[in-house]
């Protein structure tokens, strides 16, 4: 009993020295995993060994910063300039574009297009058909790489392209396609030629648990062709249908194809994941400037967990912040850290019209309740919450005044602000933005307006397990 004492008092004094050390920590975070050590002594150790720390180690740090020196270094005329803030972005939203140009270093470029795909099927048929036209190079890049419909006619047009000479690069993250990676279809991409890597490859998961952690992922949904096109938003390539959670289908996605310069940043993004993957040399990579006249300005945001901790919901909150009449937001996951709740308060508090709309069936229960946790918050502070009943809405979407937009993969929960690699476009355009929102009046109409009193009628059960949840939200 006395040797059980000593090793109790042992594991906590040390883990807990350990987080009040952390000066990366914020009060809540360390908080919460106070809460679990207490409570749970032996498996709030285990847990903080596999999951409490947030690096992937001082090798791939270094061979980050290398690589995103020699982008800089050797491609700064596709980055965009400094300047293009003041010359390009409307005064009031100057600070997002700024503050999003600190993170890696993608400046805005003018003479943009973009056009909103229609659903799940347009999508595909277009990116299979872009895929087919390419003469010169295709790279892709997704989370979830499924051998469904979609990733199997995406798999056959990379082989039709290698096959007709084209340089392809396919990159899947090593967790979240672990069902394709190795499998017949991926065999069948590098026999024909396609080049293959692998995001954050899980070979050796115990060795991985020690040095990192498993779930620090790369989510990001890239797809660049020739150096002319890209697609940006939530779609990975997966069926609607969704085949690992069926129960939530359909998966409701947004994606835009774009063109213009922004294409080679988009280019660089995929180039970084691909060098620290591969070991391959930027000079690799074919980077075009196409301008469209009368285009708009727009740029690149990545994240991740060698980016600065705290950079994704800093800009969630300066968009918010500088919006002044209306801002609408869809995410499927809403956990979000104190940034970002009070700047989605005070915007409402000051008269901006603030829109929120989640799915009403969460394909995590977790996260269902710790965003529910944050409703009755959100809506005392007149902010109007709609949760959507088509399937799982997982579109990325926020619109500010009707002329700026952001896109990509990022969600507003702490996963995606402190463990993903994400990427995102920032634009201002009123005709793509105007666009984005008449989809999010779409999902709204299809959707359940919540009310505060539906919130304060909730059973107590409920409101406690959302709290309860919310309280250890930090470290979810």
């Amino acid at each position: 009993m006395t040797l059980l004492l000593i090793l109790h008092g042992f594991l906590v004094i040390s883990f807990t020295l350990r987080i009040l050390l952390r000066d990366d920590l914020i009060p809540p975070t360390r908080l919460a995993w106070f809460i679990v050590l207490n409570a749970l002594p032996y498996a709030g150790c285990m847990v903080y060994f596999l999951f409490g720390e947030i690096n992937l180690g001082r090798k791939a740090n270094a061979l980050n910063q290398k690589i995103h020196d020699d982008i800089r270094e050797k491609a700064v005329a596709h980055m965009g300039a400094k300047e293009n803030v003041a010359m390009l972005i409307d005064p009031l939203y100057r600070p997002a574009f700024s503050y999003a140009a600190s993170i890696n270093g993608f400046y805005p470029v003018d003479g943009n297009q973009a056009e909103l795909m229609a659903d799940g099927d347009e999508t595909r048929r277009r990116l299979v058909a872009d895929i087919d036209a390419a003469t010169d190079h295709i790279h892709v890049l997704y989370y979830i790489w499924l051998d469904d419909k979609m990733g199997t006619d995406l798999a056959k047009a990379l082989i039709r392209a290698a096959n007709r000479g084209v340089t392809c690069r396919a990159m899947a993250d090593g967790l979240g396609s672990r069902g394709l990676i190795g499998g017949k279809l991926w065999q069948s991409m590098q026999d024909a030629g396609v080049h293959l890597a692998i995001a954050l490859p899980l070979k050796n998961p115990i060795w991985t648990m020690l040095r990192s952690r498993l779930d620090l992922r790369n989510h990001r949904k890239i797809t660049v062709i020739d150096g002319t096109i890209t697609y940006c938003g939530s779609r990975n390539s997966a069926d609607p249908e969704f085949r690992p959670k069926p129960k939530f289908a359909p998966w409701v996605d947004i994606m835009l194809r774009f063109q213009g310069p922004v294409v080679a940043q988009n280019q660089l993004l995929f180039a970084s994941d691909w060098m620290q993957a591969t070991g391959e040399a930027l000079d690799q990579f074919m980077l075009t400037s196409d301008t469209f006249d009368g285009g708009f300005a727009a740029q690149v945001m990545g994240d991740g967990p060698t980016e600065r901790r705290g950079a994704t919901p800093q800009l969630f909150a300066t968009l918010i912040a500088n919006a002044q009449t209306d801002l609408t937001i869809s995410t499927p996951y809403f956990v979000p850290d104190a940034t970002v709740l009070e700047a989605l308060c005070a915007a409402a508090h000051r008269g901006v019209a603030v829109t929120l709309i989640f799915p009403m069936a969460n394909d995590s229960r977790i996260v269902a309740a710790a965003s529910r946790s944050y409703y009755r918050q959100l809506l005392e502070a007149q902010c109007k919450i709609y949760e959507f009943e088509g399937g799982l809405l997982h579109a990325k979407t926020l619109t500010v005044d009707g002329k700026i937009c952001l896109i990509g993969s990022s969600n507003l929960d702490l996963r995606s602000f402190d463990l993903n690699y994400e990427n995102n476009i920032l634009l201002q355009d009123k005709t793509t933005t105007q666009t984005v929102r008449n989809r999010q009046q779409d999902y709204i109409s299809r959707s359940t307006p919540i009310t505060l009193e539906a919130v304060l009628a909730w059973p107590y059960r409920t409101r406690i397990w959302n709290n309860v949840v919310a309280t250890v939200g930090p470290i979810l």
